[in-house]
């Protein structure tokens, strides 16, 4: 199972060899629903088989262009450890599974790329965010949606201060104030024996702090999605001085996180997240409304299309849900669509968010009632 970032999603983006199945479907975390999932998932493979074949792919040549997928339906492992979606990518090049905490329509897409759409909300707007929780004996870090979460794995990562800087000598000890769970956690840790200076205790806390900001570059690189930290008050400043992660947010969740579940953790930062979310897309909005009329904003399908490929388009609002068939030639601009998905067509939305996406703008993937002007597609252009 792979890790959903911007980078994971800009390799999906680029065209595959050869047909490129998607599949999109809802999941369930624990119990006999995940029988069904799988029932599900393998009538998912039979309609991308129909469709493989209906497009002029030779039988075998489907079948074994899905094998690893076939494979799947029988993993008891697999099914036993899903969230609340699941997207599967499959070519000749490979395949690619995403568990995720995003509940996805049931879409199976067969086109010359991979259809990746679905996804953006979890890149963009209200999407994804994390929660590192820092406290004595844990680090954890969580992937949450407005809706979910799920805790991650942090390879490589020593579980605790006292584990990662051997703390546990004689010599050099350091007690952690008894806290309640979510308190604030003012008052910082008491450090007892004798060592080189009243400055080691605190370095020690910055070298490890600095492992655990390396374990989390390792494992989310470049991605663009905000981080809470929940930690107690005087870890939140040595943590900002070992941070490299660009989206760190100034406000954290005070207190010892150590007990708290992951809906807890969740409901917290979702109150810090919220606004921050909200802020960036009512403006986008603002600004579109600003624009409009000034030759600065489009609701044309064809022309974004044209647009985003060149580059123009700053920010694209795009319904989630809603596929317009089609294609585009990029040599001569041309821009055709169809009400019915024909053979080598793909969503000219979708489309339109990738070239948008790639070229370094902003994605909004909203509820079709939330794109401005009551479009499937609107664009703020960069001039």
């Amino acid at each position: 199972m792979n890790l959903l970032s911007t980078d994971e999603l800009k390799a999906l983006m680029e065209r595959c060899e050869g047909p490129c199945v998607s599949v999109f479907m809802p999941t369930h975390r624990r119990g006999a629903e995940t029988q069904q999932d799988r029932i599900r998932f393998k009538n998912l493979l039979k309609q991308a088989e129909e469709r493989l074949t209906h497009n002029g792919l030779r039988v075998p040549n489907a079948k074994e262009l899905l094998q690893p997928a076939q494979a799947l339906v029988q993993d008891s492992l697999f099914w036993s450890h899903q969230s609340d979606g699941l997207a599967v990518f499959f070519s000749m090049e490979g395949a690619r599974q995403y568990s995720l905490p995003f509940k996805f329509e049931e879409l199976v897409v067969v086109a010359d790329r991979f259809h990746v759409k679905p996804m953006l909300p979890l890149l963009s707007g209200d999407g994804r965010f994390y929660v590192l929780a820092l406290s004595q004996n844990q680090v954890r870090l969580l992937q949450g949606t407005r809706y979910s979460v799920d805790d991650l794995d942090l390879d490589g990562i020593p579980q605790g201060l006292e584990a990662a800087l051997r703390l546990d000598t004689p010599e050099k000890q350091i007690q952690w104030p008894a806290r309640p769970q979510g308190g604030t956690g003012k008052s910082g840790p008491v450090f007892h024996g004798h060592g080189g200076g009243p400055d080691d205790p605190k370095e020690s806390i910055l070298h490890y702090l600095r492992q655990v900001d390396k374990g989390l570059h390792d494992l989310i690189g470049n991605d663009q999605a905000p981080l809470v930290l929940a930690a107690v008050d005087f870890l939140f400043p040595i943590y900002k001085e070992a941070n490299t992660y660009a989206h760190l947010l100034e406000q954290g969740i005070p207190g010892n996180p150590e007990g708290l579940t992951a809906q807890q953790l969740h409901a917290q930062a979702w109150n810090i997240i919220e606004p921050h979310f909200q802020k960036a897309q009512q403006g986008a909005v603002s600004q579109y409304n600003r624009l409009a009329g000034t030759g600065r904003t489009s609701k044309d399908l064809e022309v974004i299309v044209k647009e985003a490929y060149h580059g123009r388009v700053d920010v694209l609002f795009v319904a989630i849900g809603v596929q317009r068939w089609g294609s585009f030639d990029p040599d001569t601009d041309a821009v055709h669509w169809h009400d019915k998905a024909e053979p080598s067509d793909e969503d000219l939305l979708d489309l339109a968010a990738i070239q948008t996406f790639l070229n370094g703008g902003t994605v909004y993937a909203v509820e079709p009632e939330n794109v401005p002007d009551d479009r499937h597609l609107a664009a703020i252009y960069r001039y």
